[in-house]
């Protein structure tokens, strides 16, 4: 008995031996991996820097060619919404137009209890109506070069 306990812990020994060779090498193979997804990581880290950069190298570039024809779609939104408190006459720099939208309005719709009001948004929704319905240039030339305040 005494000879297969022995065979059976050469046995258990080599199986042993054998694991923890095979588990060396699952670990050397491990650190391999770690390492080239280490450099994978970082090559995907430098070109996502470099992508947001362009990408916020772009965005600087198109907020700062901002123009009048840019502003044409929002003063026509914001005079048809907001339009009888002369939110878009300020948009378009004209602050003395829009104070008087926003005067008349506020007091002599409260006077006139709301005709004033009611016609000052007539008033904004057809300038609105105006500005999406006229070309990039033609508005442009008219309320930005040309400073027409009024429709």
């Amino acid at each position: 008995m005494s000879d297969d306990n022995k065979d059976l812990k050469d046995d258990l020994e080599d199986m042993l031996g054998s694991a923890k060779d095979g588990a060396r090498k699952a670990a050397e193979k491990a650190e391999e991996f770690a390492g080239e997804a280490k450099e994978k990581a970082k090559e995907f880290a430098s070109e996502a820097k470099e992508s947001a950069s362009e990408f916020a190298d772009s965005a600087k570039e198109a907020f700062s060619n901002a123009t009048g024809d840019n502003k044409k779609i929002l003063a026509g939104i914001l005079a048809i919404l907001l339009g009888a408190f002369g939110v878009h006459k300020f948009i378009l720099g004209y602050n003395k137009e829009g104070i008087i939208m926003l005067v008349v309005t506020l007091i002599l719709g409260f006077v006139t209890c709301g005709v004033a009001a009611s016609l000052m948004g007539i008033v904004s929704l057809i300038e609105g109506i105006i500005y999406l319905t006229k070309s990039d240039e033609e508005f442009y030339n008219t309320y930005q070069a040309g400073k027409k305040p009024w429709f």
